[in-house]
């Protein structure tokens, strides 16, 4: 695979390291991404929507192994080069259920992150906000900026116009912020810390700081739309347009019980509408989830207007799936797929090995294709669970052999084994539980 631009030795090494341990890498996906290129020009699009103040809204659809979270991580990397700030919140039953907004918007601001800064980013991102705000009053050239007092009203007066909309609807949140100005500029690092938990919507933040910035009680599931109203407006006035939200694992809302399965799919029918209604100028939600959340009686088609705004159709052959749609349909790995991305990431690996034409002649592309065969016959032949195992073989047991080794050579040498305890639980389903590994000829 060619890349437009060469890859730094650090960005292919991060890349290559997670490989080997079996990971998903935290940047880089793009430099062993396979059959998404014909999503990159609308999802393009869409980034420059929100980046303009707009909103976006995608589902993506697809089974166990099609690569669903790897779309968004990978999808999450292209929003943070375009500014945005991101966060991943993955939908659970106990930890984050989807009809508790206020919980979502917690785990939001706990994985809140930017180019620059890694979760949670919410302080940094409140500071630069401010120091924003200091630089806009003073360049206005009214202000003195030996007066300390004549710049903190100043500051204050345009923090309360910027968040005009979001005071009126959710006075709250504007008020933490005054808190939490006053506290840094009063040197108490406690109630600033305090106050900044409070706009994450942590619990249990002591009633102390609450009062100083004169706010009472915990976020509720109401006031969390304002807070993200809020968090919205603050991103986009230090230099960050909009937020990339993605929710992962939607589907697990189909094994809850009957009236908190209702209420979890009317809060995501319930943000949508508001996304449509224009309230979260630079959001970009992507949620994902199975067929069967989507087409079963126990998912979305529960709630008919859901329903109805989640309606893709899939008759058509999936080469004419449009990028547009509001769901997106991720086909799944096959073995051609899977050989792609082998070629791929030797290519990658080559870039950086102590002997790269070793490498390129003895991990040939035949070669990986049956490294890719093998790996997905020890699997039950369920090509969507192999790509994990499969990269994590071909780096550690094969390339890294290769490059080290002047005499080895994969077909004579190494026969791919699977243990029991290099599988995750969904592996070892598919290796039909041999514990004790299985050892597998190479054609």
């Amino acid at each position: 695979m060619t890349h437009p631009a060469p890859v730094s030795a650090a960005r292919r090494r991060d890349v290559i390291d997670a490989l080997r341990r079996g990971t998903v890498p935290q940047a880089g996906l793009d430099l062993f991404a396979v059959g998404l290129g014909r999503f990159e020009g609308a999802l393009d699009e869409d980034l420059a929507t929100v980046t303009r103040g707009g909103a976006a809204f995608h589902a993506i659809r697809g089974d166990y192994g099609s690569g669903k979270t790897f779309f968004a991580r990978w999808l999450t990397e292209r929003a943070k080069r375009a500014g945005l700030a991101t966060a991943e919140v993955q939908i659970s039953e106990t930890e984050t259920p989807l009809h508790r907004l206020e919980t979502v918007y917690r785990r939001l601001t706990e994985r809140l992150s930017t180019a620059a800064h890694q979760p949670s980013a919410l302080r940094a991102i409140v500071d630069s906000w401010f120091y924003t705000l200091e630089e806009e009053v003073l360049d206005g050239g009214d202000t003195d900026e030996e007066d300390e007092v004549a710049l903190a009203e100043a500051v204050d007066a345009l923090m309360e116009l910027r968040l005009g909309d979001v005071a009126r609807s959710t006075p709250a949140f504007a008020a933490a912020l005054r808190g939490y100005r006053r506290a840094v500029a009063a040197g108490d690092g406690a109630t600033g810390e305090a106050l900044i938990a409070w706009l994450g919507g942590q619990k249990s933040v002591a009633a102390s700081a609450r009062r100083s910035a004169g706010v009472r009680g915990d976020l509720d599931h109401f006031a969390a739309l304002g807070f993200l109203q809020g968090l919205l407006t603050v991103l986009r006035d230090c230099g960050h347009p909009g937020l990339l939200l993605v929710l992962d694992e939607i589907e697990t809302l189909q094994r809850v019980r009957g009236d908190v399965r209702e209420r979890g799919l009317n809060a995501l029918r319930q943000l949508l509408d508001e996304i449509d209604a224009g309230r979260f100028p630079g959001l970009f939600l992507v949620i994902t989830g199975t067929p069967a959340f989507y087409d079963g009686q126990q998912g979305a088609q529960r709630l008919p207007p859901l329903s109805q705004r989640l309606a893709t159709d899939f008759t058509t052959d999936p080469r004419f799936d449009s990028p547009r749609a509001v769901q997106l349909r991720l086909p799944g790995f096959d073995l051609p797929r899977l050989g792609e991305l082998g070629r791929t990431v030797r290519d990658l690996y080559q870039g950086g090995a102590v002997h790269p034409d070793r490498v390129a002649a003895r991990v040939d592309d035949t070669y990986i294709g049956e490294l890719a065969t093998a790996v997905t016959g020890g699997l039950g032949g369920k090509v969507g669970v192999a790509p994990r195992v499969f990269l994590r073989k071909l780096v550690a047991d094969v390339l890294d052999r290769v490059d080290a080794f002047e005499d080895f050579d994969p077909r004579e040498h190494y026969a791919l084994t699977l243990a029991d305890s290099e599988l995750n639980r969904v592996e070892r389903n598919a290796a039909a539980g041999d514990a004790d590994g299985i050892a597998l000829e190479l054609p």
